[in-house]
């Protein structure tokens, strides 16, 4: 059991080797002091992909040592994503991380048939929390990518997810589909879903759905309830019906709840981290070591 976000770290420093990095249109101030961070806690080894004059720049600045990380000069964005791509696929990056280019840009580079690193039909966004009032580590997808997803997208989202959880040495991940009852109902298409899901199950992990949020989480409720299922009160992952549901429960942990967060996008060769300018240290910081940790585990 993943008990709280240091073990996660004391995980990623007990592997053999440095986990490569490497960062598309690096010369951004906010993704650099990240990467930083975590290279001189010795968790990862920073590739720094752009143009080589900036790079150096902001490193000085934040009193970085240039000459722990690669500098690859390249100044158009695209081809500093491609080269990202070309090490992934070549098995020199254990994770890819956005710099100073749009997300969509990004995107069209590594989803592309020929070129990318796409590895399923549907990529995912996966939130990983750590709060005061759970005991262990658990995550919620998709709060950032899929708007709406369709019964096989949902599907995919948990496959990816569950690879994640595998990488992290949970083998048998529990699973929570969440509605507002648990119950079928035919005027509640998430209902539908969440039964046709748990009906015919998702390798490698344990599926429970349709159930609520409480259900999921709070040992207390279900035997209340008289509800029975191994995944009650002791989910590791909560597929949400929407974009809606999953970001607002993610923000709700972080914002009003005391919790600690870090993101991956899944479904290509290696981690992706689209970690936002507006995100806090810790979460940048996280996000890092989770998708290295996964990245090298994949």
């Amino acid at each position: 059991m993943l008990k709280n976000f240091e073990q996660l770290k004391e995980m990623l420093r007990a592997k053999p080797g440095t986990r490569r990095v490497a960062v598309a249109v690096a010369q951004d101030e906010h993704t650099l002091q990240a990467v930083a961070h975590a290279a001189n806690d010795g968790l990862v080894q920073p590739v720094l992909i752009g143009k080589a004059e900036e790079i150096k720049a902001i490193l000085a600045k934040i009193g970085f040592d240039e000459r722990k990380a690669e500098i690859i000069d390249i100044a158009d964005p695209t081809e500093c994503v491609q080269k990202a791509a070309d090490l992934a696929r070549d098995g020199q990056a254990d994770c890819i991380m956005k710099g100073k280019i749009e997300t969509g840009a990004l995107m069209k580079v590594l989803v592309n048939k020929d070129h990318g690193i796409r590895k399923s039909d549907t990529m995912s966004l996966v939130g990983f929390f750590e709060s005061p009032h759970y005991h262990k580590v658990f995550a919620i997808t998709d709060p950032a990518l899929l708007i709406y997803p369709t019964l096989e997208q949902k599907k995919a989202m948990i496959a990816n997810a569950v690879g994640a959880f595998h990488a992290l040495g949970e083998e048998n991940p529990k699973v929570a589909v969440i509605a507002a009852v648990e119950k079928v109902n035919p005027k509640m298409p998430e209902t539908v879903d969440a039964d046709a899901i748990k009906q015919e199950g998702v390798p490698g992990c344990t599926v429970e759905g349709p159930i609520s949020l409480d259900l999921a989480m709070d040992p207390e409720s279900a035997p209340i309830k008289g509800y029975v299922s191994p995944v009650a009160g002791d989910a590791d992952l909560l597929v949400m019906p929407n974009i809606v549901t999953a970001n607002a429960a993610a923000k709700t942990i972080t914002v009003i709840g005391g919790g600690r967060t870090g993101g991956v996008v899944l479904g290509a060769k290696v981690p992706v981290l689209l970690v936002s300018r507006a995100a806090s240290a810790d979460d940048k910081y996280m996000s890092i070591v989770l998708a290295a940790l996964i990245g090298s585990n994949s």
